[in-house]
């Protein structure tokens, strides 16, 4: 005997599978009070630490297939700061970034693949002083918190390398046959990305008034 209640438990896994997979992707923005831009450089025998004070980014975050996630970041150039103003106007120089022709830094991600419980590998084209190369970033995802006003956080810790001679940042010096800077930069990442609260329905407009019916004609 047919028995249509038999079919519940299938129609109710389809309709979750079929909201799952039209599941709306989400958007962050990049928290600047609370994420990091940071490298790191060899100098002689100790490393220079350096950070961006100004940039903006957005993260397009599908929770249900991280691969379909993006990032995309742009960076002011200008504002490099390894805390000694001296040296910071001279990597804005022509020796380093060239702030001047090439103000700008961006990542755009092309690829994002899991590599384990809360572990994402992120490659994208990083272009700097006019150079587009790949670079690809370990990824530590560090979960969702609300903010207490109806909005999202999520967090991730990044690491990466990258020649800088790739991008053209070849400046060095050579004292005593020592070499001043290393090629390799080591780049040290801490984001905290912010999704707004929703905005309320606006209110339904009021019904329009009806228009008053026209005067009586006066009468003799």
């Amino acid at each position: 005997m047919f028995r249509p209640h038999a079919l519940a438990p299938l129609a109710l896994a389809l309709v979750l599978a079929s909201s799952s997979a039209h599941a709306e992707k989400e958007t962050f923005l990049l928290d600047k009070n609370h994420t990091q831009i940071g490298f790191k450089v060899r100098h002689f025998v100790s490393k220079v630490s350096g950070r961006f004070a100004k940039f903006e980014g957005t993260i397009v975050l599908d929770r249900a297939k991280p691969e379909d996630s993006s990032v995309e970041v742009r960076i002011e150039a200008t504002s490099i700061d390894t805390g000694v103003p001296n040296r910071d106007k001279h990597l804005n120089s022509a020796d380093f970034f060239d702030t001047a022709k090439f103000p700008e830094i961006t990542f755009k991600s092309t690829k994002i693949a899991a590599k384990g419980k809360d572990a994402f590998e992120v490659t994208g084209d990083l272009t700097m002083r006019g150079v587009t190369k790949p670079v690809t970033l370990a990824v530590t995802a560090n979960g969702f918190a609300n903010d207490g006003r109806g909005g999202q956080k999520t967090g991730f810790d990044a690491t990466g390398k990258l020649n800088r001679k790739d991008f053209g940042v070849s400046w060095n010096a050579t004292v005593d046959q020592t070499t001043m800077l290393s090629e390799d930069v080591d780049l040290e990442i801490t984001v905290e990305a912010n999704k707004p609260a929703p905005k309320p329905a606006a209110p339904l407009a009021a019904p329009a008034a009806p228009a008053a019916a026209p005067a009586a004609p006066a009468t003799k």
